[in-house]
């Protein structure tokens, strides 16, 4: 500070507001405040503000650190693989059935239920589907029923204290495909019922678009590209893929976004 207004300081910490280290901030503010006129302070936090937010990164010097409360407890990302050809198989079945638990908190992965399908209308996986998920035929052969997956996926729910009724939850997926059209349509087809958990959701394109102004066309790969994010594992790995929904979720959450739901009632 080079006299009692402190204005060298202020200018310094200004000119690098948005790559100053948050330690660091803290450290010299409690060191030259007492130097300070009184309000000098809050005149700097607000430009701090004005810069984060030009920055995509929230209104607030707490978005540096921390982000703001979400409306559930936890999201449950989803994202199935299904058999599939070219011209495509009608009916189409689940053979990949993966679901992380994020804290709605830390936006930090808790726990994770994944297991394969055996389908059985086309019990027999294509050369084309193979190709494009990277499951082979040995990783659904003698695996349990859509059915009996959907039993442990609701034992799963009550392990993990998902079931309570004061817990709050939703299901996250990148499109409205998984639970508008896959997994109703194939328990219409086997005669299977559709817990209610299952029938609401927030599409991770619309969130995203909401939170970027444009929308994804290209799904995961644009939206890691927006937002300067590595893919990670392989497309089309129904794991991989939740993975990513929940990187991207954790990055729009830092950014000060607040996800809500996207599907209407059924």
């Amino acid at each position: 500070v080079s006299d009692a207004s402190g204005c060298s300081m202020i200018a310094l910490l200004h000119t690098g507001a948005a790559k100053f280290p948050q330690n660091l901030l803290s450290r010299s503010r409690q060191a030259v405040s007492p130097l300070l006129p009184a309000g000098v302070f809050k005149g700097f936090s607000s430009i701090v503000s004005r810069k984060l937010a030009s920055h995509g990164f929230g209104a607030s010097m707490a978005a540096m650190s921390s982000f703001p409360p979400q409306r559930y407890h936890y999201f449950l990302v989803l994202d199935f693989e299904a058999t599939c050809d070219k011209p495509q198989i009608h009916p189409q079945e689940i053979i990949e059935f993966p679901i992380l638990k994020l804290n709605g908190r830390t936006m930090e992965i808790e726990s994770t239920f994944h297991m394969y399908v055996q389908p059985v209308v086309h019990p027999q996986l294509t050369p084309f589907c193979t190709e494009l998920t990277g499951i082979i035929q040995g990783m659904v052969d003698g695996q349990p029923s859509l059915q009996q997956v959907l039993e442990r996926v609701d034992e799963w729910m009550a392990k993990e204290g998902l079931l309570d009724p004061s817990v709050k939850s939703i299901f996250v997926t990148c499109g409205d495909w998984d639970l508008k059209v896959m997994l109703p349509g194939q328990c219409q087809y086997l005669g299977l019922p559709v817990a209610d958990y299952f029938k609401q959701w927030i599409n991770l394109k619309k969130a995203y678009s909401f939170a970027m102004g444009s929308w994804p066309k290209n799904g995961l790969l644009d939206m890691n590209k927006g937002l300067n994010l590595q893919h990670i594992g392989r497309p089309h790995s129904g794991i991989d893929d939740c993975k990513n929904i929940a990187n991207i979720m954790k990055t729009l959450a830092h950014r000060g976004f607040i996800f809500k739901q996207t599907s209407k009632p059924f």
